[in-house]
């Protein structure tokens, strides 16, 4: 792609968009760069809104605002893309402005869902996806206000963490019968649970939600499906979010899920990318696209499409990873939680320590969850990628090395 004629529109001001656009500037890309997004805050990171809500550290930039200016990167914060003219190429924003683009990036993210439920519309039933919403949610805590989680995923239980933390009751309720039964294993869920009640979170697992209950049109509590109450003066709705992908939908591009992409990023419209939780992809060794919520996914699709748009070689597919801060537990995660696989826990040499192995049928690493095992997730990240089978017996001895395990598999 040369530099001349209409610009790269960004279409999302998050971490992928912010991250694309400094990426094709790092690349040598030198045509115009414009950088949509809905929220008027220049692109911070979104990790620390659930981690440090109820500080200023929750406010951290991705890079300083000058940097946009500095590169040339053309800001349009506190607006939205409207439509999309595919056949035109342009798209019109909230305010009436329409922009011509040669390439255009949808980078709109993810949405909370919402809570079916009566009284879900009340004062003081939060949920958490912006800095705006980190921000009421801690000036509720700072008020020492009872808090009650519905949803048991690793933002609702990173928000009990850190709420506890600092002295306020917290009730967790989760309608599966484990909290993160959709993103964790078995093993990881109970020794999470173990760690939260230890330190005195309430965890209500296979609870249905019947309502909220209010008072003067304010949250005061929840009712469960079997009369039990909860009460609480602040509510966090923490059940999942689905993709940003109405804009897609409206401008008739595929999409299943998500916008559905090739392993570049490409939509069903060449001249349209999509990355990041909006996004549905290929990913080796899953069957079908996979839509992924993760700062690491979305990075990686911003170097895939920077690639694509400069006609660069593609960088190989990474293997996908999260993390998550719950109280003293640094939690990594690499690869792909699933049914079927063989769990084998090693435990690390200090407190609180260790690392599960997911394995397949071939005993071959699917997933590995860690805590507090930094070197245990590196290398187990490797023999996921790696998809060399190893030794289960071997795998759970703590006395034997991991590099030996992934240099020498199952053999010995």
């Amino acid at each position: 792609m040369t530099g001349t004629g209409d610009p790269v529109v960004i279409v999302g001001a998050g971490h992928g968009g912010a991250t694309l656009a400094a990426l094709l500037r790092q690349s040598g890309y030198t045509g115009g760069v414009v950088l949509v997004g809905s929220e008027v805050h220049h692109p911070y990171h979104r990790p620390p809104l659930s981690k440090k809500f109820a500080g200023p550290e929750a406010h951290q930039l991705l890079r300083p605002a000058e940097f946009y200016s500095g590169n040339d990167i053309r800001l349009r914060l506190g607006t939205a893309v409207t439509a999309i003219d595919r056949s035109a190429m342009r798209v019109r924003l909230a305010d009436g402005t329409e922009l011509g683009y040669r390439a255009l990036v949808l980078a709109t993210g993810s949405t909370p869902r919402p809570l079916p439920v009566p009284g879900a519309d009340a004062a003081g039933v939060l949920t958490l996806r912006t800095l705006d919403d980190a921000r009421a949610l801690g000036a509720a805590l700072e008020r020492g206000d009872r808090l009650a989680i519905v949803g048991g995923g690793y933002v609702g239980m990173e928000v009990a963490a850190v709420a506890r933390s600092s002295g306020i009751a917290v009730t967790v309720v989760e309608r599966e019968e484990r909290v993160l039964a959709r993103v964790a294993g078995a093993e990881l869920s109970r020794r999470l649970t173990d760690a939260h009640r230890l330190r005195g979170t309430e965890i209500r697992t296979g609870a249905q939600v019947r309502a909220i209950r209010t008072a003067d049109g304010r949250a005061r509590g929840i009712e469960l499906a079997d009369g039990t109450l909860v009460a609480a003066d602040t509510v966090l709705v923490g059940i999942g979010a689905a993709p940003d992908d109405g804009l897609a939908h409206r401008s008739g591009l595929a999409c299943d899920g998500g916008v559905l992409v090739d392993e570049q990023g490409r939509t069903s419209d060449p001249a349209v990318f999509a990355i990041g939780d909006v996004a549905r992809r290929p990913l080796p060794g899953t069957d079908g696209p996979v839509r992924l919520e993760s700062i690491p996914n979305v990075t990686e699709q911003a170097r895939q499409v920077t690639a694509a748009l400069l006609g660069a070689a593609h960088p190989a597919p990474e293997v996908p990873w999260f993390w998550s801060d719950q109280f003293d537990l640094k939690l990594k995660i690499a690869g792909l939680v699933g049914p079927g696989h063989r769990v084998v826990a090693r435990e690390g040499r200090k407190p609180g320590a260790f690392a599960l192995f997911h394995l397949t049928p071939g005993n071959t690493v699917a997933a590995v969850e860690t805590a507090n095992a930094p070197g245990d997730f590196v290398a187990g990240k490797k023999l996921v990628g790696d998809r060399t089978p190893v030794d289960p017996v071997r795998l759970a001895d703590p006395a034997v090395s991991l590099r030996d395990i992934a240099a020498t598999g199952a053999g010995v």
